[in-house]
């Protein structure tokens, strides 16, 4: 057998045939097409690498700082108004840690309460740290760590807490439809605001202090006046949420009130009146989240359909619409930079421009959702908890 191979060559070749005799062969080798690579599984070949690119990716930690003091997850931080380095968190192992960022040292331990710790809060001075659990319990907390008061009354878990913004004054929500005031300073009870028909999912003073609001699964806003108790406003059905309300926020003059409901809808309200001045619509589902801007007549909110929007209060429509990976948990309008931040149950944390809607910055760390998250009083970092057992810092001015 010969084989006849064309063959180029140099100047002064000619392009006569070669020949290779069967002397020349080694041995035959044969080929089955079904080994021979195609275009299919170059393909999938490319997504295998995308795939491990991605995996390699969720392994990036931004973090600065990570507390691993808890054993499980971590439900509550917050952040020293006074004192930028100190943080506070409770966690799922009945725990309240204060530590600092940037700090080594052993964590301070706070040990009081007999279930989950769900809420945590400085006062306006920073001087008294409140812990709520769902032990029903309440414990005021001073500069060092020392238990200054044991707080009860509530019959069912704690879901909020909310200090007076000028005193040391302290609402909590509870489940079991009520809401308790107590003078923090000397642990008296000073009002149990009782109306609601259903658990009491959020709640706040006025920013002027003369006011408190609360919603409730019972899909109600209502407004207290602390002094008397009494509710001088219930703002409930037509036109206001059919779903429980999730989360509210008033507004600086402390006249109008932004709520959120399971039911997707966003409501804008005169607290002094009562009225519902509009019903903002975007949303495709429950609302997790919401926060005003410090210096525009702008809000945001964030839900489960994964989308973080910013709402012109003004006109009463969407401005702009960013979408996330997974629920939306928590949001934060910073004071000073006038940008939004938000944290996902997938474990990432993201900041957002809101006059472009351009994110400016992800933050990766954690390995499962964030629960809570909170900004150190200088700007300079966001502090988050996670079902992962940490607690992350992340630098984000």
């Amino acid at each position: 057998m010969a084989i006849q191979q064309q063959a180029s060559g140099g100047d002064g070749d000619d392009d006569s045939p070669v020949f290779i005799d069967q002397a020349d062969v080694d041995g035959e080798v044969v080929i089955d097409e079904q080994d021979l690579p195609d275009a299919e599984e170059d393909g999938d070949g490319e997504e295998e690498e995308e795939k491990e690119e991605e995996e390699d990716g969720n392994e990036v930690d931004d973090s600065i700082h990570i507390f691993t003091g808890h054993a499980e997850s971590v439900y509550a931080v917050a952040c020293s108004p006074v004192e930028s380095r100190v943080v506070a968190t409770g966690g799922g192992d009945d725990k309240i840690f204060i530590w600092k960022i940037g700090d080594d040292a052993a964590p301070l331990e706070l040990k009081e309460h007999k279930d989950s710790i769900s809420s945590l809060a400085f006062s306006f001075d920073g001087k008294l740290l409140a812990s709520g659990g769902l032990d029903g319990v309440v414990c005021v907390w001073d500069g060092v760590g020392s238990l200054k008061h044991r707080l009860e009354g509530p019959g069912e878990d704690i879901v909020w807490l909310c200090w007076h913004p000028r005193g040391h004054i302290l609402l909590a929500g509870s489940q079991d439809f009520s809401v308790w005031m107590w003078n923090a300073d000397s642990g008296a009870c000073l009002s149990v605001f009782t109306g609601h028909s259903g658990s009491v999912i959020c709640g706040c003073f006025t920013p002027d202090g003369k006011l408190v609001c609360t919603g409730s699964s019972d899909c109600s806003l209502r407004v207290w006046n602390p002094r008397s108790g009494e509710c001088i406003r219930n703002i409930q059905g037509h036109p206001y949420h059919r779903g429980g309300v999730t989360c509210v926020a008033v507004g600086r003059d402390s006249s109008i009130a932004l709520t959120g409901s399971a039911d997707g809808s966003v409501c804008l309200v005169n607290i002094q009146s009562g009225r519902v001045l509009g019903t903002l619509s975007g949303h495709t589902q429950a609302i997790e989240a919401i926060a005003l801007s410090p210096s525009l007549s702008l809000a945001a909110t964030g839900g489960r359909d994964k989308k973080l929007i910013v709402w012109d209060l003004q006109t009463l429509s969407v401005r702009l619409t960013c979408d996330h990976q997974d629920d939306v948990y928590r949001i934060i309008w910073s004071p000073s930079s006038e940008m939004i931040y938000t944290a996902c149950l997938d474990g990432s944390v993201h900041a957002w421009d809101p006059r472009s809607g351009t994110r400016q910055k992800s933050f990766h760390g954690h390995s499962d959702g964030i629960l809570d998250m909170a900004l150190t009083c200088d700007g300079m970092a966001i502090v988050s908890g996670s079902d992962d057992t940490t607690a992350r810092v992340f630098e984000v001015s």
